[in-house]
């Protein structure tokens, strides 16, 4: 139980998602501060969260006194902080093939596909939706169809990302194929991911961070 943790979070949000994920394997306790993405305007612009955040994106991670920003930095912050049960392979190699692939969806997929990058599609550019929804699938599609290759040939893969224990590639995976079964993305070509989706779905950590089991969901 570590009560000072605060999470400011969005339900829908895969970068919350992520965090509240780590946050569950590592069995913290935390309160939840919901801020809804959409509503009134964003309410990540709102004067208060500017302060806390000027990035005005969630996640925010409060612990005490300390604010944190950045889904892989948080994580990375509790692996530092709140070490048991690791996140990490204890050793280098292992760390730097976890890191590459929790990268690869937190740094080179997700970000082109992000709510900011859609709605100044909509609002400066006037792209139609379904162009819109095209970029969304193409990067998505690309950035599975190398973490597909890169998972199912290595001997590190077990029945996570990485070994027989869920980690830091696993807390990014999950929410990005939340992402692609919203934009209806065909994940047949890539069974293992789906595997490892299953593997971890059958873990509480992962079905309570779920969007659809937040407080907030909507």
């Amino acid at each position: 139980m570590d009560a000072a943790l605060t999470l400011y979070s969005y339900w829908r949000s895969s970068a919350a998602y992520r965090v509240r994920i780590g946050l569950n394997l590592k069995g913290l306790d935390y309160a939840l501060v919901p801020v809804h993405l959409v509503r009134d305007g964003g309410q990540q612009h709102a004067p208060d969260y500017v302060a806390l955040n000027p990035q005005q994106l969630v996640p925010v991670l409060r612990d005490g006194e300390r604010v944190l920003t950045q889904s892989l930095a948080i994580l990375e912050y509790l692996e530092e902080t709140r070490p048991q049960p690791p996140l990490l392979p204890a050793d280098a190699a292992g760390r730097a093939r976890v890191r590459a692939l929790a990268q690869l969806v937190a740094c080179d997929i997700h970000p082109l596909n992000n709510l900011r990058v859609l709605q100044f599609f909509d609002r400066q550019w006037h792209v139609p939706q379904a162009e819109r929804d095209d970029w969304v699938l193409h990067w998505m599609r690309e950035g599975f169809a190398a973490m597909e290759a890169m998972l199912a040939a290595s001997a590190d893969t077990g029945r996570y990302c990485h070994g027989d224990a869920p980690g830091l590639a696993d807390c990014c995976l999950l929410p990005q194929l939340y992402n692609a079964r919203r934009f209806k993305l065909d994940l047949d070509a890539f069974p293992t991911l789906r595997r490892i989706e299953a593997a971890c779905l059958q873990l509480s950590a992962f079905d309570a961070a779920r969007p659809e089991n937040q407080p907030d969901a909507a």
